[in-house]
Parts: structure tokens; sequence; C-alpha cells
């Protein structure tokens, strides 16, 4: 049984999910708002950030949370694959107080960054992790999940063209499809700078990863998040990071 309060199931509703300054809309997406997607917009870097791109943005969740936490000079892209996921969040987006500082593009990543002439200080993607063959009943979910429509070292490469010398590019991703990212990106270049572990409950083992990757050396910040404590409360460190967005704080 969940153990949300009723704030908490009250922000979502069937057709979307009620931020505290926006609404996302996601049922025309494949995949919808979900834990994954809120963590990395709730802390990806953005210290410095000047121009920031969203790879494979869905409903446009993730840039509209790094719009609220950046400042009005910023300016976003996101890039979605999907025609009717791409444009929800262009409606997302200009439903939003930030519509003038987000742009959708409804393309593919790799054509769209072979013709891109812009370099970006912050990269995130929230990218599919599920091998191809993995079915769940919807051709558009099992695009938006699995590697077959965008596999990681594409990815990594499509990421290396539009990144500034000293920015950050940051995923999220299962445990296990986060290590194995971590050799792919150092055989391509990259350099680890932020990892943080993302476990579902206090004492247990992360099941989620997120990482950032730079073109520039240097020290790697290693954190460690647990989202829930024993008690299946959430946990203060979960709540103080979502604080700015959910309703319940």
């Amino acid at each position: 049984m969940s153990q949300d309060p009723p704030q908490t199931r009250a922000m979502l509703r069937k057709d979307g999910f009620t931020f505290k300054q926006f609404f996302v809309a996601h049922d025309r997406c494949a995949m919808k708002v979900g834990t994954d997607g809120v963590l990395l917009g709730a802390w990806a870097p953005v210290a410095g950030a000047r121009r920031i791109l969203d790879i494979g943005c869905g409903s446009g969740l993730i840039a509209l949370m790094l719009a609220q936490r950046t400042s009005h000079q910023v300016l976003l892209d996101a890039v979605e694959l999907e025609a009717s996921a791409a444009s929800q969040a262009q409606e997302n987006a200009q439903a939003s107080p930030w519509a003038d500082r987000i742009t959708i593009h409804h393309q593919d990543i790799v054509s769209w960054s072979d013709q891109c002439e812009k370099r970006y200080s912050l990269i995130v993607s929230n990218p599919p992790f599920f091998a191809p063959g993995t079915a769940s009943g919807s051709t558009e979910r099992d695009n938006a999940r699995s590697t077959t429509s965008l596999d990681h070292p594409t990815l990594l490469r499509c990421a290396a063209q539009l990144i500034e010398e000293e920015g950050i590019f940051c995923v999220v991703l299962p445990e296990d499809a986060g290590e194995s990212l971590i050799p792919l990106a150092l055989a391509e270049g990259w350099h680890l700078r932020y990892r943080y572990d993302v476990a579902a409950y206090a004492q247990r083992p992360p099941n989620r990863l997120v990482l950032g990757f730079s073109p520039t050396a240097g020290e790697t910040l290693l954190e460690r998040l647990a989202i829930r404590d024993e008690d299946k409360s959430y946990s203060a460190d979960w709540l103080s990071l979502v604080s700015d967005f959910y309703l319940f704080r």
C-alpha cells in the first residue's frame, strides 16, 4: 500500500502532474512523469550554466525543472523523437512561466546534433536503457525505453559534439546500466565528475545512478541519497532536494 501523504497523491492526475510552479501534462507521452526525471531535474548542477540541452525530453519535465532553477538569461533546448511527446512538451513549455526560454525540437538527436552549431554548458538526459526486445505492449513506450531508439555510445557521441569544454553532461540510469555506461564514457574521452548513488530505502544498495561527465578532467564528487527511510517515509534529504517542486513541501 502506498505510504505517500494525501498531498502527494493529489499532485498526480491521470493526465499529468502538478508541481508548485507548473503543470506537466503527460497523457500523450509514452513515459510518464516519474522519480528518475524529477531526480535529474532537481539535482543537475546548474550553477554557471548559460545554455542547457535536454536530450529525449519526453513531456518536457526536466527542461521545465531546470528553467525554474535558473535565471531568465539561461536558454534551454529540448529534443524529442516521438511526435506526440514533442507536441505535448511544446504545450507544457508554452503554458509554463518560462515559455520564452524553452524551445522544443521534434527531431532525431543524431541528425539534430550534426546540424546544431550551438554548444551547451549543461546537457541532461533520462535516456533509454532496456535492451532491444524488452516489450511492454506499446510501441511508443518501447521506443522510449529501449536502446534501439538511442543506444548509449550514440548518446555519448552526440553529447560530445554539443558540450562546451568545461560543460557537464548528466544522465540518470538504473544502477547496472549506469555502471556499464561509465567505462564507455571514459573510453570516449569523458571524465566522471559527479556520481550520485540513489537508493529507494536507507540501508539498501543503490538502484539508480545519476552521473555527470565532462570533457575536462577534475575531481569526482561522490554522493549518496536514500529516497525513503526504513519506515517508508520520505527521507529528509529527498524532501530537501524536491522542496522547490513538490506540493507537500
